[in-house]
């Protein structure tokens, strides 16, 4: 079986009538920056070893930045449902959710170039 692609409007139907949960498979600095509330942290570096109950007998949508990393990791995430939860696959990730105009929960921007490089802001 392959992991069926979904829609961000098909997603919200899901949870919105199946009661489908979101699962953020990006890593901790990334969701820091942004996320969607309410969805399940399980990022891949850790998916062999983390915890899906929260999604046990539930439509799971699996999303990343853009959908590369949850198209190339599709086996290993439905190793990982299987007997568990009904997984399936956000097309376009966190960007085509935004895009299709549902909210995120912005965190603090990561600091420019300028900064990384000399400290303070170019205005000091």
């Amino acid at each position: 079986m392959i992991v069926k692609t979904i829609s961000p409007i098909e997603a919200h139907r899901m949870m919105t009538h199946d009661g489908a949960v979101l699962v953020d498979v990006r890593e901790r600095h990334e969701i820091e920056r942004e996320h969607i509330a309410g969805a399940i942290e399980l990022p891949l570096t850790g998916l062999r070893h983390g915890d899906l109950s929260a999604a046990r007998g539930r439509k799971a949508i699996f999303f990343c930045h853009s959908g590369g990393r949850t198209r190339m990791y599709g086996g290993q995430i439905e190793a990982k449902a299987n007997g568990v939860c009904e997984p399936y696959v956000l097309g376009g990730g966190i960007l085509a959710w935004r895009k299709a105009g549902f909210p995120t929960v912005q965190g603090p921007k990561p600091p420019s170039l300028f900064q990384r490089l000399f400290g303070g802001n170019p205005a000091d």
